[in-house]
């Protein structure tokens, strides 16, 4: 029996509590348990990027530099893994490539070992630059396929993408399942071309949730098929809109060839404190009973969770919940008119919001919005499909869609943001000049209040009639 030894990143300080509980979980309730986190021999820890950047800044008042080098203080064996988007890096647009640069660069200065980064359209020219820099600065880069379904995203496609970013230099490939739509016996499948086709020395990395209730099944069948690394979450926070729970996957696999090496009594302890932060996210009401169960809505609408909530969300304020199904029902054919784009942020907001507009205002495309506009010109990166013409003509008129990569149009942005920082008094560091270049707005309400906190002025002293602190 070949021993085929399957890592495991755990993902309880990031997309866990993002997933379940709007990225709530602060500093200090990490602290306790990160010594006996970094003694359990994951092939890494997920702590970073994603929305945890904003969250610090908008609602925790952290700096999340300042979370990053305490948790590298306390993480000492094993990588801090973050989730980048590519040219968007942690916000909604594309940046410059100083801008990229600079941020991967002080993100692995600061305690990142593996940098997962991905392109919502699957545009590898929106990874170049980032991968570039994660190569350039010592990181691991993980490059991840955003996984869906259509027409155009064959098993082919897939294996050529993984080649092309294999070929770009790619350390690990990514099979980053966001919407739980990749089932067990694709999972094989998919697993096993790949495992055909890549470099022995590219591991394969698993991310999937367990929305649908599949999730422990695709990362079993995707281990028999030789998938090296697989996300889980400890179980306080593990399931339902998050990755599959730790323990169980430990146990299923111990004593097998797939043997994690993972000792479940050194992770009770740890268990049992998460226990704790998932009640205090409970009462204080960002931890839903709605996210922890089976939903299989997202199989057959393919709709990821946060986007049906933020559809739900939409129509309520419309005072227009009524007309929810007919919405699910045109996510499809809006995601078909502008050439497939897997939904994941910022595609699926886009699509999302247009399908709503479709439906309300009784007529298709009668109302565009900005986003929808730049998705069809573009401007966003290379879509999957060709574009519904039709539609297309009634979207754009006579703009032409660009051919090029996007960033290509963006002239150097951070001695620009460092000046504007500078003359508004706020400027301590670099890393401050990336948090506003990529959250403005939020930034400068920061350090707003650190400024003040330093001064010893009471924060709602501080804050101007337009000043949203963070809470």
């Amino acid at each position: 029996m070949e021993k085929k030894k399957v890592f495991i990143t755990d993902t309880i300080l990031r997309d866990a509590h993002q997933s379940q509980a709007a990225t709530r979980m602060r500093l200090e309730e990490m602290l306790p348990v990160l010594e006996q986190l970094d003694d359990i021999g994951y092939y890494s820890l997920e702590a970073w990027g994603g929305a945890t950047f904003d969250s610090c800044l908008r609602y925790l008042n952290e700096d999340p530099w300042d979370r990053l080098r305490t948790l590298k203080k306390y993480l000492k064996k094993t990588p801090i893994q973050m989730l980048l988007r590519g040219q968007n890096l942690l916000g909604y647009r594309h940046y410059s490539d100083d801008v990229v640069e600079k941020f991967v660069a002080k993100s692995i200065e600061n305690g990142i070992g593996v940098v997962r980064v991905f392109d919502a359209l699957n545009d590898k020219r929106n990874l170049e630059t980032a991968v570039k820099a994660i190569k350039k600065y010592g990181g691991i880069c993980e490059t991840a396929i955003s996984y869906t379904e259509s027409p155009v995203h064959t098993m082919d496609y897939f294996v050529n993408l993984a080649k092309d970013f294999e070929s770009m230099g790619a350390d690990n490939i990514c099979i980053k399942d966001m919407a739980n739509l990749l089932l067990p016996f694709e999972a094989y499948k998919l697993v096993s071309a790949l495992k055909q086709k890549l470099n022995p020395q590219t591991k394969i990395h698993l991310h999937t949730h367990n929305t649908t209730g599949t999730g422990d099944m695709v990362n079993l069948m995707a281990i028999q098929a030789g998938v090296d690394i697989v996300d889980t979450a400890l179980s306080p926070l593990g399931n339902g809109t998050a990755q599959p729970a730790t323990e169980p996957l430990v146990a299923t696999l111990k004593g097998t060839q797939y043997d994690t090496g993972i000792e479940i009594a050194k992770l009770l302890p740890i268990v049992e404190h998460f226990k704790g932060v998932a009640a205090r996210l409970k009462k204080d009401g960002f931890l839903s009973d709605k996210v922890t169960g089976v939903d299989v809505n997202t199989l057959i609408y393919q709709v990821p969770g946060g986007m049906l909530s933020n559809l739900i969300s939409q129509l309520d304020k419309m005072g227009k919940s009524d007309k929810l199904m007919e919405c699910l029902a045109e996510v499809p054919n809006v995601r078909k008119d502008c050439g497939y784009p897997p939904l994941v942020t910022p595609s699926s907001q886009i699509v999302g919001t247009q399908a709503v507009m479709n439906v309300i205002a009784g007529e298709r495309y009668k109302m565009v919005t900005k986003e929808t506009k730049d998705l069809f010109a573009g401007k966003y990166g290379r879509l999957p499909a060709p574009l519904n013409e039709e539609v297309a003509k009634k979207v754009l008129g006579d703009i032409q869609p660009i051919t090029y990569r996007p960033a290509d149009d963006l002239k150097p942005e951070f001695e620009g943001f460092k000046a504007e920082l500078q003359a508004k008094g706020y400027y301590e560091k670099e890393e401050d000049v990336l948090s506003y270049a990529v959250f403005e707005q939020v930034a400068e309400n920061f350090f707003k209040w650190r400024k003040a906190q330093k001064q010893g002025v009471d924060k709602d002293l501080a804050s101007d009639k337009n000043g949203v602190y963070p809470v």
